[in-house]
C-alpha cells in the first residue's frame, strides 16, 4: 500500500469508533466497580472476609491498569486529531494496520518497540 493509502480517511473512521468503543467500555467497568465496591457487606468471618479484601484488591488492580490503557486511548484520540495516528513516535515510520488491529493505541512501530524492549532488558 502506498503512502497515501495508509492511514485514509476510511481507516482513521474505523480506529477511531474502535477506540471509542473501547473507551465506553472501560468506562463502563469503572462504574460497575465503583458500584460494587461501594457494596460493602459485613462479613463476620475472618476467612470470608479476608476473600473479599482479596478480590476487591484484584479488582482494583485490573481497574487501574485499565485506567492506564484509557489514557493510551484517549491519547490516541488525540493524535488521530492531529494527523499523527498510525506512524511511529520515533521512527517517523508507518505502525502497520496489523499492529494497529491487535493494539490501536501503539505508538511505536514493531521494530521500534523490539529495540525498547531490549534496552530495558539490558539495562534494567
Amino acid at each position: 500500500m502506498g503512502d497515501d493509502a495508509y492511514m485514509n480517511s476510511v481507516q482513521l473512521a474505523f480506529f477511531t469508533r474502535r477506540l471509542k468503543d473501547m473507551e465506553v467500555e472501560l468506562q463502563h467497568n469503572i462504574n460497575e466497580t465503583t458500584e460494587h465496591l461501594r457494596e460493602t457487606v459485613l462479613v463476620p468471618d475472618p476467612a470470608d472476609r479476608a476473600t473479599m479484601e482479596e478480590e476487591h484488591t484484584l479488582e482494583l488492580r485490573a481497574r487501574d491498569r485499565e485506567r492506564k490503557l484509557l489514557k493510551k486511548i484517549q491519547t490516541s484520540l488525540t493524535s488521530i486529531g492531529q494527523g499523527d495516528y498510525g506512524w511511529c513516535t520515533e521512527t517517523g515510520d508507518a505502525i502497520g494496520i496489523p499492529r494497529l488491529l491487535a493494539r490501536p493505541t501503539a505508538t511505536l512501530s514493531l521494530d521500534a518497540q523490539q529495540r525498547l524492549e531490549a534496552k530495558r532488558k539490558m539495562y534494567g
